[in-house]
């Protein structure tokens, strides 16, 4: 069973950054798609893609967010980062942390995933 777990949610000023990282746990960074995706208040059935990167750090990014948001990812510590800069009170929400065996053409936001953590939560406030 993979296990992963977000880190660094906070309340931040539209304009600031802020920096989530997700521990994951066996070799499933290395090996698989990872991504972010995220939840808006409100809108509890919806989850958007927010970033892939593949098991070759490959990466595709939200329209929303590109040129704002960066995923990476360090396989040595088993961790997944989202950079996130300029933030806007739209990108508020619960960000979570997800994987899938499916890696390739499949790892692109707007697909879906098989493992979840618990998300953390993220409020912009303008």
């Amino acid at each position: 069973q993979v296990q992963l777990v977000e880190s660094g949610g906070g309340s931040v000023q539209a304009g600031g950054s802020l920096r989530l990282s997700c521990t994951v746990s066996g070799n499933t960074v290395s090996r698989y798609c990872m991504g972010w995706f995220r939840q808006a208040p409100g809108k509890e059935l919806q989850r958007e893609g927010v970033a892939t990167i593949d098991s070759d750090y490959t990466t595709t990014y939200a329209d929303s967010v590109k040129g704002r948001f960066t995923i990476s990812k360090n396989d040595a510590k088993a961790t997944l980062y989202l950079q996130m800069n300029s933030l806007k009170p739209e990108d508020s929400g619960i960000y979570y942390c997800a994987a899938t065996t499916s890696t390739g053409s499949w790892c692109r936001v707007g697909n879906g995933m098989d493992y979840w953590g618990i998300g953390t939560l993220v409020t912009v406030s303008s």
